[in-house]
């Protein structure tokens, strides 16, 4: 691999041109902006830097682009990744233009740099060197690029069921990836599941003056009355059940927790905070991370908020709940669980609307594409990985992979400080070569297991 490497180091400042180019567009599903354009440049890239076979797959939402590059063998290995980004907002509160895609010290700052743009193109780039060095690609590689990631992914599923045969793989390259504080690179075997609603409650049929609080319900009061009882003082879910499907870690999962290294003391320091929920730390803070399902408020919204004062009794309230949940829990079920839990609590007026529900998914870490990015990323970075059991985040990946039976894994150019979804996203350059280094081993590496 020292010819392949060289020539991506030789070859990277027309890797980083792809990445800003592609990152100067802002896809926002979210607002409709550039969809088309950005969904059409991926297309093209495709085709022009890996001579993929492509196509625009039509959904009830954003296409997803699909790209295929035959390989000498009959393995296949898949990237999944997405082409839209969230929402720039705040602007005021960014070193650099979201969208100029400027490199200040090392870094390329951009929305889409880490979520997900550099991990795409670091792929793309992957592949291309690997073709420009030995010709041929040693296995099948398919590229699965939606435009809905960031919006919750709602037409995936269906993509899924209706083209189960064409994204078929033996392995899938998840989305995204990070490195640790301590330049350790963290490879994901899973993701949380979620199910993500809105609750909302509703009182008099307008906003009235505050004097009427003596004798007219207010309605955020009753949300938040709601919302305390749904979990302890020791952030323990009070819904009977939550917990009845949850797998208990196995002595495997033990010893990954025992291996993985998490900075506490960085990421206390990154985030300007004193302490860890319960106070937990070392592995059982890890544990907690990983294996421990959530129930966290989003958002609130009810009545004036607004700067000054404004004597106001809302006539409707409404907050976001995110559940995270871990194998073996079932978003749907859930769901039903909350709403019993709301009923028997008198809260049966209190609407629910679920706005995203997804599965927990996760990969064996004796599988062979699991073994293929530890060796691969020890490569390349020359240090063990942080081998995490299941990433604290969610995606769509049991739908995409597990559900087909094709096991998945994580692993990708962020870092712990990208900023995703905040201002000032970015990547290091350097992350970003090593991280097409680390595909193309991959691909070499899996095409032998």
């Amino acid at each position: 691999m020292k010819e392949l490497y060289q020539y991506i180091e030789e070859n990277q400042e027309q890797y980083i041109t792809w990445l800003q180019d592609l990152c100067k567009i802002p896809s926002v599903a979210a607002q409709n902006r550039g969809m088309t354009e950005v969904a059409n440049k991926v297309l093209d890239d495709l085709k022009q830097q890996t001579q993929a076979d492509v196509q625009l797959v039509e959904t009830d939402g954003f296409p997803v682009v699909f790209g295929e590059v035959k390989g000498t063998s009959d393995r296949t290995l898949s990237f999944y990744n997405h082409y839209d980004v969230q929402p720039e907002d705040p602007i005021e509160l960014w070193d650099e233009p979201p969208f100029a895609s400027h490199i200040v010290d090392g870094k390329l700052i951009a929305r889409g740099s880490a979520d997900n743009k550099g991990n795409l193109v670091a792929r793309i780039a992957a592949v291309h060197a690997y073709q420009q060095v030995y010709g041929e690609l040693p296995v099948n590689v398919k590229f699965i690029v939606e435009g809905e990631e960031e919006i919750g992914s709602p037409n995936l599923e269906g993509f899924a069921d209706e083209n189960a045969e064409l994204i078929q793989a033996d392995g899938c390259i998840w989305e995204f990836g990070y490195k640790n504080a301590d330049g350790r690179q963290q490879v994901s075997l899973g993701v949380k599941g979620m199910a993500y609603v809105e609750l909302s409650c509703k009182g008099a049929n307008t906003d009235l003056h505050s004097a009427n609080a003596a004798v007219v319900e207010n309605p955020a009061w009753r949300l938040v009355w709601a919302l305390q009882s749904l979990k302890d003082a020791s952030n323990r879910v009070q819904i009977p059940g939550f917990y009845e499907d949850v797998l208990a870690p196995t002595a495997k999962d033990d010893q990954l927790i025992a291996d993985l290294i998490y900075s506490e003391e960085e990421t206390k320091e990154q985030l300007a905070i004193d302490r860890f929920v319960n106070d937990v730390t070392g592995d059982e803070l890890k544990k907690q991370l990983i294996f421990s399902p959530t129930a966290n408020i989003c958002g609130i919204e009810s009545g004036y908020t607004g700067e000054g004062a404004k004597t106001v009794l809302p006539s409707e309230a409404k907050v976001k709940l995110d559940f995270r949940l871990v194998p073996n829990q079932d978003p749907y079920k859930i769901v039903e669980q909350l709403r019993k839990y709301l009923d028997d609590h008198g809260y049966e007026d209190i609407e629910i609307t679920p706005m995203g529900l997804e599965y927990p998914a996760r990969t064996d870490p004796d599988d062979p594409l699991a073994q293929s990015v530890v060796s691969a990323t020890k490569d390349v970075m020359e240090m063990e990985p942080t081998v995490m059991p299941m990433s604290p985040g969610t995606g769509p990946m049991y739908e995409l992979c597990q559900k087909l039976g094709i096991p998945a894994v994580s692993v990708g150019v962020g870092n712990f400080a990208s900023n995703n979804h905040a201002p000032n996203e970015n990547i290091n350059i350097d992350d970003f070569v090593d991280g097409i280094k680390v595909i193309a081993k991959v691909i070499e590496d899996f095409a032998e297991r």
